[in-house]
């Protein structure tokens, strides 16, 4: 742990960024697969710019998905209902382009196939799973707040609070540690699309009062900075001022670069490829070492061969908050947890159509996902005992 004090900063983006756009449908197109079939194989992409939307990518699947009109609902859901936001739901440009999964992949991925006769990882890579005890939810502070900071402005935005934001925003929060420990919140930077005509002056006072201080509480204090739309203005967004595309969030829809990534997105992809399964056992295994009082703060990493179904290796680091030896949490990680690709996919259920909603607000933090359940919990507390 680090000693002394210092500032750590995280961002998140709403659900009318560009990118997150791009994120949530290539979600809503593998819940809607996996609705129909579990056993679907879904790499989906997407591409979104003014007035239009490109979905690429590989799909294989008993059941039948319209494509189009999951892009215009999606939309529709985010709240991109006027052709002022970058892209209208109903007259944009829907181009597909998709492909089955190639043979060689479904050979070392499908169960009873392939040399091993066992499910193997769908790809090679390592993944990461974080958690801490300085928040209830076992994330980082900032990403926290973050978080919840653009949650916030959606439902503000959606509910008529503050009835002329749009669709697009982000916010990013500093936080000040000491010894580790968190303390207060040093500076939060809101940025969110608004009509034309708002002054300033408006904007700022209403995020403030309706969004910042419901949200970051007992964190702020009478130093804490504030940067509203710090240009001055932001009319033009969506996909008209940016370019949006699957998987650039990467940061933000894991621990806001306070845990390590393995570099694989998640959005888009079915279970079976261990770039989403094992990251989300991987915060499974934290999460549950925390909890238990093993570690303050724990980084578990999972690493996979294609068509392997165990992993490479499993490593812990703890940071020093430890209360066993990483040593010993790698073999009760290996006994009590799951780790091969269908026994994740067994004990988190995860064939089932429960991805758009982790494609905005991020993947981990909020409890009606199975990889945030904490049920090993008195299990691993016995060995504090021992």
């Amino acid at each position: 742990m680090i000693k002394g004090k210092y500032l750590f900063t995280s961002e998140s983006v709403g659900e009318g960024h560009p990118d997150k756009i791009c994120d949530q449908i290539a979600d809503a197109i593998l819940d809607a697969c996996l609705e129909q079939d579990p056993e679907a194989r879904v790499a989906v992409e997407c591409l979104t710019k003014t007035g239009m939307v490109v979905v690429a990518g590989e799909l294989t699947t008993s059941g039948y998905v319209n494509i189009p009109r999951i892009v215009r609902q999606t939309l529709t859901d985010i709240g991109y209902t006027k052709s002022q936001y970058g892209i209208e739901a109903d007259t944009c440009a829907v181009l597909v382009h998709i492909e089955e999964q190639s043979p060689d992949i479904s050979m070392g991925v499908n169960e009873g196939e392939g040399e091993f006769k066992e499910q193997g990882a769908g790809d090679q890579g390592m993944m990461f799973g974080f958690a801490t005890n300085e928040t209830h939810s076992y994330m980082p502070l900032p990403i926290h707040l973050a978080q919840r900071l653009t949650m916030k402005l959606a439902e503000v935005r959606k509910s008529k609070e503050i009835p002329y934001l749009g669709p697009d925003g982000k916010s990013q929060v500093t936080v000040e540690y000491d010894g580790g420990k968190p303390q207060r919140v040093t500076t939060v930077v809101i940025s969110n699309q608004h009509e034309d005509g708002i002054s300033h002056d408006e904007i700022t006072a209403d995020i403030i009062q309706k969004v910042i201080k419901p949200v970051c509480g007992k964190w702020l204090d009478d130093e804490t900075r504030y940067f509203v739309n710090p240009t001055g203005k932001f009319v033009f967004g969506g996909p008209y001022a940016d370019a949006g595309v699957t998987g650039r969030k990467i940061i933000v829809d894991t621990y806001g670069g306070m845990g390590r990534h393995g570099g694989g997105a998640f959005s888009g992809k079915d279970p079976s490829k261990v770039d989403r399964s094992a990251a989300y056992a991987a915060r499974y295994i934290a999460k549950n070492l925390v909890a238990a009082g093993l570690a303050d703060l724990c980084e578990v990493q999972l690493a996979y061969a294609i068509g392997v179904a165990e992993p490479v290796s499993v490593n812990v680091n703890t940071y020093g908050t430890g209360r066993l030896a990483e040593s010993k949490l790698v073999e009760l990680i290996r006994e009590h947890f799951p780790l091969k690709p269908a026994e994740i996919l067994r004990e988190l259920n995860l064939k089932r159509p429960i991805y758009k909603k982790t494609a905005a607000y991020g993947h981990f933090g909020r409890d009606t996902f199975p990889w945030e359940r904490l049920d090993k919990v008195e299990t691993l507390k016995k060995y504090l005992k021992s």
